[in-house]
Parts: structure tokens; sequence; C-alpha cells
């Protein structure tokens, strides 16, 4: 560790406070940069609340270097052993995230370390990230398509990250690819095909029923474990956490954007788009709710752009044209809503059919993630 940088815990309710800050001030000239309301950060956080933290630790960690007689935070990271993804995935891999840092190598090399050094007791063998906290969140360096500002629920950082991480001894994992389209019109080949195919096996699409959400969330959770199992990284979700997002997504869920896909009275699929609520958040840079929120409001009132945050089908069901048809429900309601951009994502890179599903109805390529890894 470099000499004139200290790296420490969060203990106390100051550091807590220094953790949440850091980013607004670090990233406060960056046109693509999001800031997310400061309260749902500190949610996400709190070891308290959130269920996450039912199978999982973490410790947070402040870079700091010294600045005359005082301290400056120069940089920030999470250190998580998730449980559950260990045991579901049989191996000893732990994460870092919710990584900012200044444009300096002794920085970012000395929070991997207190990262590591945070991991490698708890018989773990690698360091994975970054996720924050794990693939059911936050998760991914930006690795390409800078130019332009994230959706909601996605990361966005600097260029240089890419650099200091890279130096930091850490090889690529896997890469994850996001599409966007701004194509009203979905191929209508692809398209007829697919209801003759749907047809065939009685599939029908609805959309979901706001006055039984409660019975709606329980056929989500009857579908999403299974239809993600294999992916690589996926950790499945608890009812307690499917709960809590479903809680924190309520509020901004436009009905028509979220769809089912049934087999007689079986739920075999569903997918989730939400308004890309980045567009309003970008309009309060300092991420307090008060007085932001007046603002925020305001820009929400203009979104036109949406994210298919989730679209999925239980594995006999893959074949069916099930998949092109929740895409073109959800294209053909938001565009009737005023939404004229949508993004799809994020993809694996070896995912084939998912990416030649997204090209062949006329998504384009635009952003991609990182998962890296280094051996402790």
């Amino acid at each position: 560790m470099s000499q004139d940088v200290l790296v420490r815990p969060v203990k106390t309710a100051a550091d807590l406070n220094r953790f949440v800050d850091f980013p607004y001030r670090l990233h406060r000239g960056d046109p693509c940069w999001v800031p997310e309301l400061r309260m749902d950060v500190r949610k996400l956080l709190d070891r308290r609340k959130n269920p996450y933290f039912e199978h999982a630790e973490a410790e947070y960690f402040l870079a700091q270097r010294r600045d005359g007689a005082r301290r400056e935070v120069v940089g920030r990271i999470a250190a998580t052993h998730n449980r559950a993804h260990n045991e579901f995935h049989d191996d000893k891999v732990g994460f870092f995230g919710f990584l900012e840092t200044i444009d300096d190598q002794a920085v970012a090399d000395a929070l991997f370390d207190a990262a590591a050094d945070w991991l490698r007791p708890r018989g773990l063998d690698t360091m994975r990230g970054p996720t924050s906290f794990s693939t059911n969140d936050e998760c991914g360096l930006l690795v390409d398509g800078f130019d332009s500002p994230p959706t909601v629920l996605n990361p966005h950082n600097p260029e240089y990250y890419v650099r200091l991480v890279e130096r930091a001894a850490f090889v690529k994992a896997k890469d994850v690819v996001q599409y966007r389209s701004t194509n009203p019109n979905m191929p209508e080949r692809l398209i007829r095909g697919a209801r003759l195919l749907a047809a065939r096996k009685k599939i029908t699409l609805r959309q979901i029923d706001m006055k039984r959400f409660h019975e709606e969330i329980e056929r989500i959770k009857q579908v999403y474990n299974s239809a993600w199992e294999k992916n690589w990284g996926f950790v499945p979700m608890t009812e307690a956490e499917i709960d809590h997002l479903a809680k924190q997504l309520k509020p901004v869920i436009v009905p028509e954007l979220v769809v089912f896909v049934e087999q007689g009275d079986r739920v075999i699929g569903f997918a989730i788009a939400l308004p890309d609520l980045n567009v309003a958040l970008k309009t309060n840079p300092s991420g307090r709710l008060f007085p932001g929120i007046v603002k925020i409001l305001w820009a929400a009132r203009k979104i036109s752009r949406i994210r298919i945050l989730l679209l999925g089908l239980l594995k006999e069901y893959r074949n069916t044209g099930a998949d092109a048809l929740m895409y073109h429900w959800i294209w053909e309601k938001g565009y009737a809503l005023g939404y004229r951009w949508a993004e799809a994502g994020w993809i694996l890179e070896d995912n084939t059919a998912m990416n030649n599903g997204l090209l062949r109805i006329g998504f384009e390529p635009y952003k991609t993630l990182r998962f890296y890894d280094r051996s402790l």
C-alpha cells in the first residue's frame, strides 16, 4: 500500500456519510453520470433492512490521502462474501463493488488490496466484480459505450476505471451486452411466425393486474429462479429479496409494460420494462430528496425511454416464439404510451440465442459491461 494512501473500514455514521457522498463529488463534471437518490443508496447498504444480508456479509472501505492537516477521501470499495452464490455455483468467489476512485493507480491498488485482505481469510480463492451487490443488482464495469448515460439500475464509470482495474492484475471473466432500438416496427414475418407457434401451443399474453399485485409477484417467483438458473453468475433470489424488490418497483411500474406469458392457467414466462427513471434523476445532481424531488417529478413527466429489465421463459418454452411476442407487446404498448427508445439487456456475450434474437427484431448493441476476476 502506498504510504500516503490509508484504506480503512467504514465504522461510524460519519464514515458512512463519506462513503455515500464520494461519487457525487467525484463525478460532478461527468455529463453521463446519473446521481442516484442518496436515500436509496443507504437502503441498499443497510445490513438490517436489505434482505441480501440474510445470506451474505460485506465490509465497506474508504481510501484517504493526506491533504495538509486533514485526510481527503479519494476512493471507496465494498468487499462481499455472498454465500448464496458460492453454494449455488459450488465455487469460492468473493466480490468487490461500489468501486469509486480518483485516477490514481496507487489508490485503486490500495482499495483492491483491502478488499482482497478481507475476502481471503473467508476461504475464498477469487475476487470478482464489480457487483454492487450481486448480478441481481447494479453490476459490471463499463468498457464500451461511454458517450451516453446509463439506464435505470445500470452502472456508469469513467473510462480510466478500465485501466486501473486491468493494471491491478484483474482479467476478464465475462462480458455482457446492452442493446437499444428506436424502430417502432418489428419484422412482421417474425411476429407472424411467433403468433402461429404460440397459437399452436395455446400460449397467451396479458399485462400485470395491479389490483392483485401480491398474487402476481407470487407468480413471478414461480418462474424467476427456474428461467435464469443456468446463466453464468446468476444467483437465485430469496422470497424476501423478490418481495423487497417488488415493493421498491411498484410505485414506478407501468402496467402495460409488465407482461405475463401463460399456457392455460400456468405462467411460463414474464417480462418487465420500466420507464428510464435516470432521465429524471439526472436533473438532481445532489442526489438529495429535498428539494430535488420537485425537479425529478417534473422531469419524469417527459420520459420517453424504457429499459426491458427482465425477460425470461421456462426452458421448455424457449422455442415457442413467446420471447418475440413479449418484446413485441412491450414495444407496441410502449410506443402507444409515448416511449420512443428502448434498451434490452444486459445479455451474456455467449448467450447466442438471445443476442441473435435481439438483432433479428431490430435492436443494436451499444454498451458493453465487463466482469473481472483476480486470484486471491
